[in-house]
């Protein structure tokens, strides 16, 4: 695991999840697969095991470069920018 610059502007403390669940995939009416949570803003969705990939999604359209595991006793976490786990 190493650390990017992207972590270090992330926001302290971690935003709160904006939603339990993915929000896409239920107004899509699918079923999200392991859920990710942003640590820029706190958006919740599936990842890309995910039809949708929501979470990618959120990334391309906001830039918002670092999610982490919103599945239990997961903690680790993935930049999108630099493609690693940081």
């Amino acid at each position: 695991m190493s650390e990017c610059a992207h972590v270090s502007e992330l926001p302290r403390p971690e935003p709160a999840p904006l939603h339990d669940t993915c929000p896409e995939c239920l107004a899509a009416g699918t079923h999200p697969v392991q859920l990710r949570l942003c640590l820029v803003c706190g958006h919740v969705g599936c990842c890309d095991s995910s039809r949708l990939k929501h979470a990618t999604a959120h990334y391309r359209e906001t830039g918002h470069p670092v999610m982490r595991s919103f599945e239990c006793a997961e903690s680790w976490r993935w930049c999108f920018a630099d493609g690693s786990i940081v």
